[in-house]
């Protein structure tokens, strides 16, 4: 007996070695960590950072100290919290929908879908309102020509989009994977070409905001929370990324290699958008920052119109325009998916089947309305970030999989760690942070 107990543990360990000799060793750094490091890296970096120095540096010194303090936390933090909900997941092919059913059950992948739905299409709303105001102040302050009609011009970029999409959508999906990089390198650029505009009027505690709203430097600290969930998220990626690092190295091995990808990426991440917050910033002053939001445009349309840089100028609204437009054509395909998943299981759940082409042509109508009276009204789009995106992104980067890994048995190793308590509060007083803007 003692015999066969003795070839069973070594049969055992044979049999577990050739398992392991089917995954790369996850201590080790490796090529394809390298490809998703950078495209992490590469979906981190949106359009929201063309809007997060307004807000930053509006709050003065202290903001912008305290910006540069929570931003890595917030970022790492947040996206290793999802990671962890998907990767125990046995849906999480389904994206985070799908482990949403797992977890919770029909209903909940319903309520959620609704939630990230809103959450997709307010930025794409959001993005139509910047798209609109990029081009026309363009056209003012650069080709100086005069405003053409909001109406007429709003109508042309929407038309304009969605017609790009519908005559080729995967060409379009290349270019927009191309255009990451040659971005990310543009905002470098941008930010060395500011340097000998950088000035003092931003190295002082005096807050234009916090004077003029009476709110505090706590205050506008809290305020700015949503801003900065919204500019450093990319949780779409998170679900591919998890389930290819747990193809690759296996389910032992991806927690700890999602945390060894996801820091590298971060730290880059962070590199990058704080060097650009604080040279936009050193470049203008409060009272620059606070026209800037007043006239609803990104950093770089602002500073195209007010520095006297003849690469600025040119270089900045183009950037602006083709970051922007790169954003909404990315969260209209987000959005499109959704809307077409709910119309046709609406549908199916009255025992009606609905036609592809109906289904596209309901969307397509929708989309079309909503962002032309969108871009035609003009509302403040750091007001769209504080009180629905940031929001309704918090509660999907923050508070869920805080709720999962506290009701979810399986993700139970994850309780009682201090991230997990700064990522609830982040969460909470971003959500908070919305009530109170609407008041």
């Amino acid at each position: 007996m003692n015999g066969n107990t003795a070839k069973k543990i070594e049969f055992q360990a044979e049999n577990t070695a050739v398992k392991n000799e089917e995954y790369p060793d996850p201590t080790k750094w490796h090529k394809q960590d390298t490809t998703w490091a950078l495209s992490l890296f590469g979906t981190a970096i949106g359009a929201g950072v063309l809007f997060l120095p307004i807000n930053a540096g509006s709050g003065g010194l202290l903001s912008l100290l305290l910006i540069t303090l929570l931003a890595y936390p917030v970022m790492y933090y947040s996206h290793r919290a999802l990671a962890k909900m998907i990767y125990a997941s046995n849906s999480a092919e389904e994206g985070i929908t799908g482990t949403i059913r797992e977890y919770f059950g029909n209903k909940a992948s319903i309520i959620f879908n609704i939630v990230y739905f809103v959450s997709i299409y307010t930025i794409v709303l959001m993005y139509s309102v910047a798209l609109t105001n990029t081009a026309s102040s363009f056209i003012v302050h650069q080709l100086h020509m005069q405003e053409p009609p909001r109406a007429i011009l709003s109508l042309v970029l929407v038309l304009g989009l969605i017609a790009i999409l519908n005559f080729g959508q995967d060409i379009t999906v290349k270019i927009m994977s191309m255009l990451v990089y040659p971005f990310i390198a543009s905002l470098l650029f941008i930010s060395i070409s500011l340097i000998p505009q950088w000035n003092t009027s931003m190295l002082s505690f005096s807050s234009v905001s916090t004077a003029s709203a009476g709110t505090g430097y706590l205050g506008t600290i809290w305020m700015i929370l949503p801003i900065i969930v919204f500019s450093f998220n990319h949780s779409p990626m998170i679900s591919s990324f998890v389930m290819k690092q747990r193809a690759t190295y296996g389910i032992e091995a991806t927690d700890a290699k999602c945390a060894q990808i996801q820091k590298v990426c971060y730290i880059m991440t962070f590199a990058v958008v704080m060097f650009f917050v604080w040279s936009s910033t050193l470049s203008l002053t409060p009272n620059d920052l606070m026209m800037a939001k007043e006239q609803n445009l990104s950093i770089l349309s602002y500073l195209a119109n007010e520095l006297n840089s003849p690469v600025i100028t040119i270089a900045a609204p183009i950037i602006a325009f083709v970051a922007i437009t790169k954003s909404f054509l990315g969260h209209y395909i987000g959005a499109y998916e959704v809307m077409r998943d709910m119309i046709i299981k609406s549908g199916k759940t009255r025992g009606k089947d609905i036609g592809e082409k109906t289904v596209k042509t309901m969307i397509l109508t929708f989309v079309v309305l909503t962002c032309w009276y969108v871009a035609y009204a003009n509302p403040s789009i750091l007001g769209i970030i504080d009180a629905l995106s940031g929001p309704l992104v918090a509660a999907i980067l923050c508070l869920l999989p805080m709720y999962a890994i506290r009701k979810v048995p399986v993700l139970a190793k994850y309780r009682g760690k201090m991230s997990n308590v700064f990522v609830i509060i982040i969460g909470i007083l971003t959500v908070l942070a919305s009530i109170k803007s609407l008041f």
